[in-house]
């Protein structure tokens, strides 16, 4: 297969060929078609728009070339440069969300729920996501009243409350899952 390539437009990623838009699309539910919300299947008409942190990870996997609206390549560095100034800790984000991307996760922006990532098994439109992450260093304080708050909310929307603990040195994410039921 041909590169695919998108174009960095301020703080997102356009993939205007619509067969590529396709084939980015059926790697994963990567982005969202212009003007569709929730498609269930790679048969749409439209162009792609990717999160520039779903574009850092298909460019950190070679799945993807991104350049500036001049033309001029995008590299990985630069990539997560832009990514930077968009996400706050975003290393320590980036590498859970590459961690449950590769574990075959489709993993979406988790604002809705106050949360960092909301994650599918099979992608939205398809599932509902069963997962709510927040990712949390390890030096950070948690206290009872934030777990509990998160949890509570994730029961309301009838999803799992899971903390990512990612140790950036070692290049590993730890996962912690909350159940929460009434006796």
């Amino acid at each position: 297969m041909a590169q695919i390539c998108g174009t960095l437009v301020e703080n997102r990623i356009l993939i205007s060929d619509l067969e590529n838009s396709r084939a980015i699309f059926s790697l994963g539910y990567f982005g969202k078609p212009l003007g569709i919300s929730k498609p269930k299947d790679n048969t749409f008409e439209a162009p792609l728009i990717l999160d520039v942190i779903e574009g850092c990870y298909l460019v950190d996997s070679s799945m993807l070339e991104v350049s500036h609206v001049s033309g001029k390549k995008v590299s990985l560095k630069e990539m997560k440069s832009v990514c930077r100034k968009q996400y706050a800790d975003f290393d320590t984000k980036y590498l859970v969300f590459k961690r449950l991307r590769d574990m075959g996760y489709v993993v979406s922006p988790g604002i809705k729920f106050g949360c960092d990532f909301a994650v599918y098994e099979h992608g939205p439109g398809i599932d509902h996501a069963p997962y709510l992450v927040q990712v949390v260093k390890p030096s950070d304080n948690l206290t009872t009243t934030g777990i509990v708050l998160a949890g509570r909310l994730a029961t309301t929307v009838k999803k799992q409350f899971i903390l990512a603990i990612p140790y950036l040195k070692l290049r590993k994410v730890n996962f912690v899952g909350f159940d929460w039921w009434r006796a």
